[in-house]
């Protein structure tokens, strides 16, 4: 079956937004929302979720989910927010709770519960859950983090961070708990379905790839056969070589700290100090030579 796909992009974070529907009933998804933040004067605003919400409200549909691809490191998950407006139960893989247990602590983020409670469903590899009419079958599609997922809807399939356009290549895997040689057999987990699935990536980067705007739709056979990263012909060491390189020369997402310390918490904000006010804090790593020199 074919649902409905609505894409969002988020030109700040270079974040693609889904709205995923089925035609027949109008139950439908949002995919990896966004909560727009700017890091240099701390505002937080909601126009991102605000466009959702209104092609919502004007094709009469009815949110029923809100699913992470996985725990984001590039932008405010506006999930939270999606929810509060929907009563719409969030969804996130299972592999979750190892995110929690590295990035609990280093951000000090006590009332995180460890067993990512804080989500309302942890989704193990292989599950199925119905969205009106249409199935969405879940596939673990780790390597770039170990919680991300894909989600198979009708012939869709929203990979997140894991592939992006064929053009552009594949996902970064130096994060806690990356792996390439584990991103290489989720990107061909993703190759092996039919090859005019349609796949919908979570990022587009159009300067990286010399385009002038973003684009976000592609197919399989596309993938397989034009992906730069792990087209025809590229086996795995080659794959993984290329990856490290190329991992070891990519700066840090600009929202990183941000992001993480909103996204373990399910989208929610951290609890405010003792003034009230909430903050976001960004951990500080001195080059111990130039401390030494000054």
């Amino acid at each position: 079956m074919t649902p409905d796909v609505d894409a969002f992009f988020d030109s700040r974070t270079s974040t693609v937004t889904y709205l995923v529907a089925d035609p027949a009933t109008g139950a439908a998804a949002v995919i990896d929302p966004v909560l727009d933040f700017d890091p240099a004067t701390g505002r937080l605003w909601t126009e991102s979720v605000d466009r959702v919400c209104e092609a919502v409200e004007a094709k009469g549909l009815r949110i029923e989910r809100i699913l992470e691809t996985h725990p984001h490191a590039d932008h405010l998950s506006g999930a939270q927010e999606m929810r509060r407006r929907t009563g719409a139960r969030l969804g996130v893989g299972a592999r979750i709770v190892e995110t929690l247990a590295v990035f609990s602590p280093r951000f000090e983020a006590h009332d995180v519960a460890p067993d990512g409670s804080g989500f309302d469903e942890l989704y193990v590899d292989g599950a199925v859950f119905g969205l009106g009419e249409l199935q969405v079958r879940v596939l673990a599609t780790p390597g770039h983090t170990p919680a991300c997922v894909t989600y198979l809807v009708g012939d869709a399939a929203f990979v997140g961070d894991t592939l992006f356009m064929p053009d552009f290549g594949t996902a970064r895997c130096d994060f806690p708990g990356g792996c390439a040689e584990t991103l290489y057999g989720s990107i061909h987990r993703i190759l092996a379905l039919p090859g005019e699935t349609r796949i919908f990536v979570g990022h587009d980067y159009p300067s990286g790839a010399g385009r002038s705007g973003p684009v976000w739709a592609t197919t399989v056979a596309e993938q397989r056969a034009g992906n730069r990263h792990v087209r025809d012909g590229i086996d795995a060491e080659a794959f993984c070589a290329m990856r490290r390189e190329r991992d070891a020369g990519l700066s840090a997402p600009t929202l990183l700290s941000q992001a993480l310390q909103v996204n373990i918490r399910a989208g929610r904000l951290p609890p405010p100090g003792e003034d009230g006010c909430v903050r976001l804090g960004v951990p500080v790593v001195p080059d111990r030579e130039e401390i030494a020199r000054a």
